[in-house]
């Protein structure tokens, strides 16, 4: 039997927004005032879509963006957590669920060298154009109303699930590592033998303090992580049972 662990990305892996790091490749480092304020609640994928064509169309390429994204900083303890997770394959399936892309996941991941550790990535596609634009899509539509309408992260874990069901994988205990107000909705489907670990002082920890205070508790058991050596203990604990 495996434990699966589920990570959010931006804020949760790396201690940064990757999206908003890219603005780094702009000129003055800094975004003009009329596309910073064109974000709708929902819809971010379609802002950074507007993102990505001033960044192209100020001569920024993709080698740079490259560079740009690999000084990102990790999450205090993280590398040193997914170094234990790829030691321990065998107890360990990995995913990472994340509104953020997949140019921008496997360069970061592969600068580092932890791409490995991960067995399957679940994000928004991007692609460069022809023109050297970089390029993003909406991961999936679906019907939920809590999420924003490019990715409902529970729907993928429900599919996830489904599918190693049928490849006849099922897992003792799912661990759930994320940040953001959008890791609820996938929170709320897990089991009361799982664990949701909540970024302490993020969105994450704060709507499920509200759920409870509301009488309205989430299933699993909540474990609240500031850094990423608070997972790797309770790991060590979890493969000593």
């Amino acid at each position: 039997m495996k434990f699966l662990l589920v990570f959010d990305f931006d804020h949760t892996i790396i201690d940064e927004n990757s999206d908003t790091w890219i603005v780094k490749c702009a000129p003055e480092k800094k975004l003009p005032n009329g596309l910073r304020n064109s974000y709708q609640p929902g819809h971010w994928t379609e802002y950074m879509s507007r993102v990505f064509v001033y960044l192209g169309d100020n001569g920024v390429k993709e080698d740079e963006m490259k560079r740009t994204m690999a000084t990102i900083p990790f999450t205090a303890g993280m590398v040193d957590l997914l170094g234990f997770i790829g030691e321990n394959k065998d107890l360990f399936d990995c995913i990472i669920v994340s509104d953020s892309n997949t140019v921008f996941i496997s360069w970061i991941l592969k600068a580092a060298d932890l791409h490995s550790v991960f067995d399957e990535v679940f994000t928004n596609p991007a692609a460069f154009s022809s023109a050297g634009y970089l390029t993003v899509q909406n991961f999936h539509s679906h019907h939920c109303t809590e999420c924003p309408k490019n990715l409902c992260k529970r729907k993928v874990l429900k599919e996830f699930l489904d599918k190693q069901l049928e490849r006849g994988v099922s897992y003792t205990q799912i661990i759930y590592v994320g940040d953001g107000g959008n890791d609820l909705c996938p929170v709320m489907f897990l089991k009361k033998d799982d664990i949701a670990m909540a970024r302490q002082g993020y969105t994450l920890e704060k709507k499920i303090a509200r759920l409870a205070q509301d009488l309205r508790p989430v299933e699993c058991s909540v474990l609240v992580w500031s850094s990423a050596v608070d997972i790797m203990t309770y790991l060590k604990l979890l493969i000593k049972e």
